[in-house]
């Protein structure tokens, strides 16, 4: 548990030292708990457990800490939804949440940037860090691009 004032209790000491550590341009994915979390960390990204946490709430916490990149045009990042899944009408309401909690903590709005299935996966196997979640949102993975202060 943390212990230090104005740290939310859902952000483990491990993940706090992730986010610390992290530098300007390094990105963190927040998995969804159907994300290869295990195998994409093969390549190098460090693994951090957040089982039993939604990606809303982890979300919420990480940007009362963390500034996103101001100088690219979209520093928050989802899956694409698969064409066959597009074709099915298949919705993705957890991305409003994501653009809400956003916008509120950047005092902008923020663009979400979509990235295809196995880009994305790319992109996370050069992550800085993959936090997996026990959300069940489908596609409710995020990848976060840190910023400066």
């Amino acid at each position: 548990m943390v212990v230090l004032k104005g740290i939310p209790r859902i952000l483990s000491p491990q993940l706090l030292s992730v986010l610390a550590r992290m530098g300007h341009g390094d990105e963190i994915v927040l998995a969804d708990a159907n994300f290869p979390t295990a195998s994409v960390c093969q390549s190098g990204p460090e693994m951090v457990r957040a089982d039993g946490h939604d990606i809303p709430a982890i979300l919420k916490a990480v940007l009362q800490l963390l500034p996103l990149d101001a100088y690219v045009p979209k520093p928050a990042a989802v899956m694409a939804v698969v064409p066959s899944d597009v074709e099915k009408g298949l919705k993705t309401p957890v991305w409003d949440t994501y653009r809400t909690l956003l916008n509120e903590a950047e005092g902008k709005k923020v663009e979400l940037e979509e990235v295809e299935r196995f880009a994305f996966y790319d992109r996370a196997k050069a992550a800085f860090a993959v936090v997996h979640t026990g959300e069940t949102a489908l596609y409710g993975n995020i990848i976060l691009k840190k910023g400066v202060l």
